[in-house]
């Protein structure tokens, strides 16, 4: 197994994806799982926030438009959990209005970014929380 550059071994994130769309979800998950992390998709928001409460995840990828749950109900529930830890909250949405911004803002969701996301930034955003909560 390989190691970071402190010689320690890597440790790997528990992501949570919750999006609707099966082939987004899919290379999502993907990407993420190359990366080395845990990945877990849900497809809705009820399913999202009962993986969040049995499986705590370290970061939640956030659709916000979502069936049965709008992604900023997601957010503000996971955030209600108890738990030892909040998990990185990351809107990965096609809203990228103002409002919606200010919206996931109040939501308590920690980065909104826009669709279609670059895969390399992603990356380098989750290596950036892995380092400061590892």
């Amino acid at each position: 197994m390989s190691t970071d550059t402190e010689g320690r071994e890597p440790w790997r994130m528990r992501v949570l994806v919750v999006e609707d769309n099966p082939n987004a979800a899919a290379s999502m998950m993907r990407l993420l799982r190359l990366a080395g992390h845990e990945v877990e998709v849900a497809p809705d928001g009820p399913s999202a926030v009962a993986a969040a409460r049995d499986r705590p995840p370290d970061v939640v990828l956030l659709d916000l438009g979502l069936p049965r749950m709008d992604g900023w109900q997601v957010a503000r529930r996971v955030q209600e959990q108890p738990g030892p830890k909040r998990p990185l909250l990351v809107a990965v949405t096609g809203r990228g209005a103002e409002e919606d911004r200010r919206r996931s803002a109040e939501a308590g969701i920690d980065l909104h970014l826009t669709k279609p996301v670059d895969a390399e930034g992603l990356q380098w955003l989750l290596s950036r929380f892995r380092a400061v909560i590892a």
